[in-house]
């Protein structure tokens, strides 16, 4: 037997269990992981609670979790490259990585950089591919002026990173604590709130913005619009009511989801040009209290779960 993390119906952080499953065993193509390191996501909650019920809906009883870092601990028939004891990042495609062992299709798995941290290979995948699906789909570059909201957050704390290695002069919107954080990587930090317009223009060059990744939902859609923003250089992984009234992108997760892009973020982490910065760790069993920090919105970078 072995612990993950169940809900059986929609509903706010108490629906939450960690119960005993029988331990999976893996099927052709297929390997089975011991987590060491996962992480939460956004879209989680919003999974859970039944907002997106229209768009991706849950079966029930629901596991939880796509980020992955660990062990092999098995391999179904037919795999090669891989084998018991190697350490390995991934994702997987069932909502199942919140917990102690894992099925993983092998071609959802890269081996870990032995310079990549445990806690940044587990909190890898959703937010570095939905980062670098926006920073691709408004084509930063240089001399480009890039506008990030929410750029404190774990998607946003990417994007910052992966838009400057573009060689994109980037504004990140964030509440003033996480102001040298992002003059650190590179970024103008900007305030957010009431005047937030006036504020990126007298930070941008001759008050021009080329570009706008929205990480946070809001009014962000209307403000780059507002700024002057062409729509195909606007991206919003959020906010898709404003991106079908605007004809802005939505261009995330989805567009990235593959090892190729995993091993290229994990190469950058490698190399130094790529942190993810860790809010806090929370044992499995604590799942719940790691969904409340998660909720209040306001953690640089990521939380982690350790099984």
């Amino acid at each position: 037997m072995a612990k993950a993390v169940r809900f059986e119906q929609y509903g706010g952080i108490e629906v939450l269990q960690v119960v005993e499953v029988d331990r999976p065993v893996p099927g052709p193509g297929q390997v089975l992981v011991r987590v060491k390191v996962t992480s939460i996501n956004p879209g989680e909650v919003h999974i859970r609670t039944g907002a997106l019920h229209e768009r991706w809906p849950a079966t029930f009883p629901s596991g939880q979790g796509s980020d992955l870092a660990g062990f092999v601990e098995e391999i179904g028939e037919g795999v090669t490259g891989f084998s018991a004891g190697d350490e390995v990042i991934g994702f997987t495609d069932d909502r199942a990585s919140h917990a102690e062992f894992v099925l993983v299709e092998a071609a959802n798995l890269i081996h870990r950089p032995a310079d990549v941290p445990w806690e940044q290979a587990g909190t890898l995948y959703i937010a570095g591919t939905t980062a670098y699906a926006a920073v691709r789909a408004v084509a930063a570059g240089p001399g480009d002026t890039v506008v990030i909201s929410g750029a404190a957050g774990g998607v946003g704390t990417i994007a910052v990173q992966l838009a400057g290695n573009a060689g994109a002069r980037v504004i990140g919107l964030a509440s003033d604590a996480n102001h040298q954080w992002l003059a650190d990587h590179g970024a103008i930090p900007v305030s957010y709130g009431d005047g937030v317009a006036d504020r990126i223009k007298a930070a941008a060059p001759d008050g021009k913005v080329d570009a706008f990744i929205d990480t946070f939902g809001s009014s962000y859609v209307k403000l780059a619009l507002d700024l002057r923003v062409a729509p195909e250089r606007i991206d919003t992984i959020t906010d898709w009511k404003a991106a079908e009234k605007y004809g802005v992108k939505t261009e995330g997760n989805a567009e990235a989801a593959n090892a190729e892009v995993l091993a290229e973020l994990a190469a950058l982490i490698e190399k130094g040009q790529l942190e993810i910065p860790i809010a806090r760790t929370y044992p499995l069993d604590q799942i719940r209290d790691a969904y409340r920090e998660l909720e209040k919105r306001h953690t640089r970078g990521k939380i982690v779960l350790k099984p």
